[in-house]
């Protein structure tokens, strides 16, 4: 019997669909860069509407609400049908909001436009990561998350201050109708470079509260809800926390904070596969040590800014973490509608941080607003920790070891997956 199929010999990796996750990243990115660009345009967006700059910013908040909304019933309605068609679809929305955005000159249609990319947004989120771990084998699952995730930190840490700058030099509007581009060309990608997968048939469904009951799912929603919560109550106050802490440069304090989460979510790449649950660890507890070191920095710049990296570096790969777990909890058949849930639970963490940050600024001044998020993180610290047999398990559900596989990538049978292999419902 030759070595190759007694299964015996190094293992060789399996390499990743960079084409494909590229392009899913670059979705990711543009959700992203869709949703926080009016942020940043307050004051050239409000005299062309005729609103106040606090009616822009209910468009942040109209895309968030939408999203909140339409993630779990977009989800379950579609999950029947065939998966790419479902992500091509609301890529079109994002570019035919973003162009309605970029010509509008009614605040009514503008708001409306804005729900529009909301609701595809939480159908997109919904997506992603099941996605990528449809296309790779499970332990390469992580590592592909990650990547396809990695769009997010790039438009917090680069998309977001050059659509400003882009917005500053040809006007908002043109910043818009570039998003709107790059949407529509991402619809011709995904049918180029991103497999098609089918829907779930009628009868292989599991109901969504049948998917929400499953072990595990309610401690990955937990730690998401809490995490987002203290990082929001830090996050949207940081331009007052930084002038108390005496340094006035809130647009560099950001740039170091995104810079620092491009190296979180790179560490997170190398790490996700082999020990996600002693990186998530590693990552809160780093988050929960450095809010003490905020309220030590007032008058200290210097230590604001290295709690502020420390920061980027914790939160940076945290929600790939998370996200991976959640996948590996409910199965590449079912991450849809998980994930759908996450989505949900991801903006009301959103919410309810900010506003629980903004009590703390009112109530306490920015001083309070470390020992605000403190608790939050601290739950989602320990909710890790306790949650290790289901939800945070030493050793991932479905994830061989190296070792395990045999020549070639092979799985010890002298079979070795595709690129793109259809997964099975998950025995979990």
């Amino acid at each position: 019997m030759s070595t190759a199929s007694r299964g015996e010999g190094p293992a060789l990796p399996v390499r990743l669909p960079w084409p494909g996750l590229l392009v899913l990243s670059a979705a990711a990115f543009t959700a992203v860069m869709t949703e926080l660009l009016p942020a940043g345009l307050l004051p050239a967006i409000a005299p062309d509407l005729g609103v106040s700059e606090s009616r822009v910013g209910y468009l942040v908040t109209g895309y968030a609400a939408a999203s909140f909304g339409a993630a779990v019933p977009l989800t379950a309605a579609l999950r029947g049908l065939p998966r790419r068609p479902v992500l091509m679809g609301a890529l079109l929305g994002f570019a035919c909001a973003d162009a309605l955005v970029a010509v509008s000159s009614s605040y009514a249609l503008t708001f409306a436009a804005r729900l529009l990319a909301g609701a595809m947004g939480g159908t997109l989120w919904a997506m992603l990561a099941g996605y990528a771990a449809r296309m790779v084998p499970a332990e390469r699952r992580g590592r592909a998350i990650a990547v396809v995730l990695a769009g997010i930190t790039l438009a917090l840490a680069l998309g977001v201050p050059t659509g400003s700058a882009l917005a500053g030099a040809v006007g908002w509007r043109a910043a818009f109708a570039v998003l709107a581009v790059l949407a529509l060309l991402l619809v011709a990608l995904v049918r180029w470079r991103v497999p098609g997968f089918p829907g779930e048939a009628r009868h292989a469904r599991v109901p969504l509260l049948r998917v929400a009951a499953r072990p595990g799912i309610r401690p990955v929603l937990s730690v998401t809800l809490f995490l987002l919560l203290g990082h929001q109550a830090m996050y949207t106050y940081v331009a007052p926390f930084a002038a108390h802490a005496g340094f006035a440069r809130t647009g560099l304090l950001l740039a170091v904070f995104g810079s620092a989460t491009v190296a979180g979510i790179w560490l997170t790449g190398v790490l996700i596969d082999r020990r996600l649950r002693g990186t998530l660890l590693a990552a809160l507890g780093l988050f929960t040590a450095v809010l003490p070191v905020f309220a030590l920095a007032a008058g200290r710049p210097a230590l604001l800014l290295g709690a502020v990296v420390l920061w980027g570096v914790a939160f940076g790969g945290a929600p790939t973490l998370i996200q991976t777990a959640l996948v590996d909890v409910s199965g590449p058949a079912d991450a849809d509608v998980a994930t759908s849930l996450q989505t949900t639970v991801y903006n009301a963490g959103i919410a309810v941080g900010s506003l629980a940050g903004g009590l703390a600024l009112d109530g306490g001044g920015p001083a309070a607003l470390p020992w605000a998020a403190l608790p939050p993180v601290a739950v989602a610290l320990t909710t890790v920790a306790l949650a290790h047999r289901h939800a945070f398990p030493a050793v991932r559900h479905g994830a061989p070891s190296a070792a395990s596989r045999g020549p070639g990538g092979s799985d010890g049978r002298g079979v070795r997956p595709e690129p793109y292999p259809e997964q099975g419902r998950a025995r979990w």
